[in-house]
């Protein structure tokens, strides 16, 4: 074969393979999905008589802390200002703990980091790594642990801290306001805890949500939670808490001038307008009226007479009164302004609600009328809210059909005899198969009182029963399609509330059940159900929620 032939073809083969040969991007090895593993500590973890001031622990890879101030757990507590921690906001294959101040002799630390480490590639987390050590010549190994649920909330806050106290000849109750605990731990993401690295003692064992993060006990903000009688290690190892708000203390703020006519008493708490005393000499003709302001908290003190200056009063606030003198200004009172809270549409059990501006004080049934699609009047009562600020209207409304409400001059009177002019309103009803039902049998041991209540997965009402029947069993008609639960609420002293309860007086709140399976109701459709409720002597803290049983 001619040589020219043989080269030419060689190089086409050469050619070719360069042209295969692409470049193209290289693409990498498994994903790690692995936590960071601890290689080294110093002191070594579970170190006796620790005297160091500084703690190094070293990974296997570049980490970072993570939400620090909200994940670390110290027990017994650190004050801030006696450690730090680093890497805080940086990277680093090494935890570095120092401690600025001295410790308790013969005492177990642990500093619990949550969720906080994670590597800096993946951000994967170490979860609860945990490192102690002892002062003294043993590493304290005892451990509680339990459920928090709240008493009334139907799903249980997370990052609950749980505090212990040895009882010894310093506790009293009023300790939790006043000292911090020894130990202290956390729910942190999740409603269970987990003591570790305890000493046998006895011990005040309380759960809360301890808002400000100073592990003591603020009655006004904070929720807790408490066991009548003390725990002992070892011995007692499951602990589970309901968790409630009290009833804050209730203090007065300065009253404020609001208008000629309007004074302003803010409050925190629950407030006692009787408390509220008149210290003034004042005309024959003054009158006053107290109600509660609808979106602050405050009580409105309404008034009325002769012009004054100035009005001086008297506020009780526990074992005390308080004194304080209003200058009067003339300032434009408010005007009466009535406004509908029922728009366009009522439900087949609801009232047409209106709401005032200012307080009324006369209705005049003849002033107001109903009117129906036929044109003919149809039979109401009214119904004066005891805030003196609402008006309910309750009819029986027929399906698809249209109302009309008029309220015709001097219908509403109000505080200071001013009425409402001419007023109309209307609204419709939707067709019955817009709804559906739901039908319940309520199954239980005892008969003492309860409140039922239908609520949303908000937890909001929307039906309620508090008479008991003799058959236990409860119609809820007209319900627009959606998700519902029920609440069960053992109502002890039968006022028709729920109570909750009291650290110091030893009081714990009144039991709520939730139904444990969500009412899917749709339009048209009627559902039978029965409620079991478990039995009083059942251990209220192992119960998370109530059956429900289809029929």
């Amino acid at each position: 074969m001619n040589k020219f032939i043989i080269y030419f073809l060689l190089s086409l083969v050469i050619i070719s393979s360069f042209q295969c040969a692409r470049r193209s991007l290289p693409t990498g090895g498994f994903k790690d999905t692995l936590a960071p593993i601890m290689v080294n500590a110093s002191p070594k973890m579970n170190t006796v008589f620790f005297d160091k001031e500084k703690i190094t622990i070293t990974f296997d890879e570049y980490i970072k802390l993570v939400d620090l101030t909200k994940q670390l757990i110290i027990s017994p507590p650190l004050e801030f200002s006696t450690y730090k921690v680093k890497p805080q906001g940086t990277v680093s294959k090494r935890i570095q703990i120092e401690l600025m101040d001295s410790l308790l002799d013969n005492t177990t630390y642990t500093f619990n980091f949550g969720e906080s480490i994670i590597d800096n590639n993946e951000g994967n987390k170490l979860p609860f790594f945990n490192y102690a050590f002892s002062t003294g010549a043993v590493i304290d190994s005892l451990e509680i642990k339990g459920k928090i649920i709240d008493a009334y909330e139907r799903i249980t806050d997370t990052y609950t801290a749980i505090y212990l106290y040895p009882i010894d000849s310093t506790f009293t109750d009023s300790t939790v306001f006043l000292e911090k605990p020894f130990y202290a731990t956390s729910t942190l993401d999740s409603i269970i805890y987990n003591f570790k690295n305890l000493r046998p003692d006895t011990y005040q064992i309380i759960a809360m949500k301890d808002i400000a993060g100073n592990y003591l006990f603020d009655q006004n903000v904070d929720k807790i939670g408490f066991i009548e009688e003390p725990v002992t290690l070892p011995g007692d190892s499951v602990v589970n808490f309901r968790i409630f708000k009290e009833v804050p203390n209730l203090f007065w703020s300065r009253p404020f001038f609001i208008n000629k006519n309007k004074i302003g008493f803010g409050y925190f708490g629950e407030p006692d307008p009787s408390a509220i005393e008149v210290q003034s000499i004042v005309p024959r003709n003054f009158r006053f009226l107290i109600n509660k302001n609808r979106k602050t908290d405050t009580l409105n003190f309404w008034f009325r007479g002769s012009e004054i200056d100035s009005l001086k009063f008297g506020i009780k606030e526990k074992d005390t009164t308080k004194t304080y003198t209003i200058q009067l200004k003339d300032i434009k009172p408010d005007s009466l302004v009535i406004s509908a809270i029922t728009k366009n549409s009522i439900e087949l059990i609801d009232s047409f609600k209106i709401q005032s501006s200012l307080p009324l004080v006369k209705i005049n049934m003849d002033l107001i009328k109903i009117i129906g699609l036929d044109s003919l009047e149809v039979p109401f009562r009214a119904y004066l809210d005891k805030n003196y600020d609402q008006l309910a209207l309750t009819f029986d409304p027929l399906p698809n059909d249209n109302y009309k409400i008029e309220f015709y001059p001097e219908a509403m009177i109000d505080f200071w005899g001013r009425t409402n002019d001419s007023l109309k309103y209307f609204v419709k009803t939707r067709p019955i198969s817009d709804y559906g039902n739901i039908f319940l049998q309520i199954l239980r041991e005892d008969k003492s009182p309860f409140i039922l209540e239908l609520v949303d997965l908000n937890s909001k009402l929307v039906r309620r029963y508090d008479k008991i029947n003799d058959l236990d069993y409860y119609e809820f008609k007209y319900l627009l399609p959606g998700k519902y639960l029920f609440r069960f609420i053992r109502d002890n002293n039968g006022n028709k509330k729920w109570d909750t309860g009291n650290y110091l007086k030893k009081i714990q709140p009144e039991m709520v059940y939730y139904s444990s399976d969500t009412i899917d109701l749709r339009a048209n459709w009627d559902i039978n159900q029965q409620l079991k409720i478990p039995s009083e002597i059942v251990s209220v803290s192992l119960i998370d929620s109530i059956e429900v049983l289809n029929k």
